[in-house]
């Protein structure tokens, strides 16, 4: 364990502890610098960052440490880096679990959830027995909404509601798009919400949608372009990034955590995306893992928005991916 500490004299600021998994990774090379410059939890919070990586990554990941501490962020206080998942989680009240077993060529979609639910049930387990009492999970690493239930499932400690995985790199691509399509600015956009899976059976609601207050579906009256080209664009957008720039998304999904973190803490009216434990919801099966909008009504605590209205069209994009999730958490059943 490698412990860089940066500031010798504490101040009375208040102080969090963040845990970062796959903390060497692309996404947290964009990701831990805005951590520390105070863009995820305001300007009034000093961070230590917990940096967790497996062994052979960890060379690398002194070096991230290492430019953390030459950028002399004011608001940061201490780094470790850590291959051992009690070290990286103790005492911490925000676990951003990003580091996952990616898909390899000829990998069947069923090895990829077990090798990765192995990983997940022993972060699940030592998040319940190390983090900080207030300890609040979101899952990036990929698939993430079944990681998700895995991580959520070996907690006896923390409930459900202490955990989520991130969508909002989906809401913010589709309200991208139709600002675009509109001819309007992406401030114009509300309502938009991602049910389901993320993966390309996503359903990004265009229907409750909202540009400049009135429904997306009268400004854009293009119905076949939002049926049959946005929910496609939406939900291969990382496919078309990847076959673009020979890399997968990076500093915008870095963003989108920063994004979904500070909604949570945010008390609002606004709705955002989140992947959620279904109780019922929208049809989704209870048990899965589910993005659904939300709407944060105290710090670091949502409910989920239940007037949503739907179409057949969008019944039927609903089921489907929830028939996905279903078929995912039963492959996963064994870690469960």
């Amino acid at each position: 364990m490698l412990i860089l500490s940066l500031h010798r004299h504490k101040c009375s600021m208040s102080s969090e502890r963040i845990t970062v998994t796959g903390a060497a990774g692309q996404i947290c090379y964009s990701l831990l610098p805005r951590i520390a410059a105070g863009e995820m939890f305001g300007p009034e919070i000093k961070v230590s960052l917990q940096l967790l990586e497996i062994p052979p990554a960890l060379d690398a990941l002194k070096g991230v440490a290492m430019e953390l501490q030459d950028c002399s962020f004011p608001l940061l206080d201490d780094v470790i880096t850590t291959s051992d998942p009690d070290e990286a989680f103790s005492g911490s009240n925000h676990c951003l679990l990003i580091g996952s077993k990616p898909r390899g060529p000829g990998m069947e979609r069923s090895d990829l959830l077990k090798d990765n639910g192995k990983i997940f049930v022993g972060q699940g387990k030592s998040i319940a027995t190390n983090a900080a009492d207030n300890c609040r999970i979101v899952v990036v690493g990929n698939p993430c909404n079944t990681n998700c239930m895995i991580a959520a499932s070996q907690s006896d400690r923390f409930g459900p509601e202490r955990f989520t995985a991130m969508t909002r790199l989906d809401q913010n691509r589709a309200v991208a798009m139709l600002a675009e399509k509109a001819g309007t600015d992406v401030t114009q956009i509300s309502n938009m919400a991602i049910f389901g899976n993320h993966s390309p059976t996503m359903f990004p609601d265009f229907s409750n949608a909202l540009i400049s207050g009135k429904p997306a579906i009268d400004v854009i009256s293009d119905s076949d372009w939002l049926k049959n080209e946005f929910i496609p664009a939406v939900g291969k957008r990382g496919a078309a990034i990847i076959k673009a720039r020979g890399l997968s998304s990076a500093a915008s999904a870095a963003n989108a955590l920063i994004n979904h973190v500070r909604s949570l803490d945010t008390v609002s009216d606004e709705v955002h995306s989140v992947v959620v434990h279904s109780e019922g919801e929208y049809g989704f099966e209870e048990g899965v893992w589910a993005g659904m909008p939300v709407r944060t009504v105290s710090h670091g605590n949502y409910e989920i928005v239940k007037d949503f209205e739907h179409d057949d069209f969008a019944k039927v994009a609903i089921a489907k991916t929830n028939a996905e999730l279903v078929s995912e958490k039963e492959l996963v059943s064994d870690f469960l």
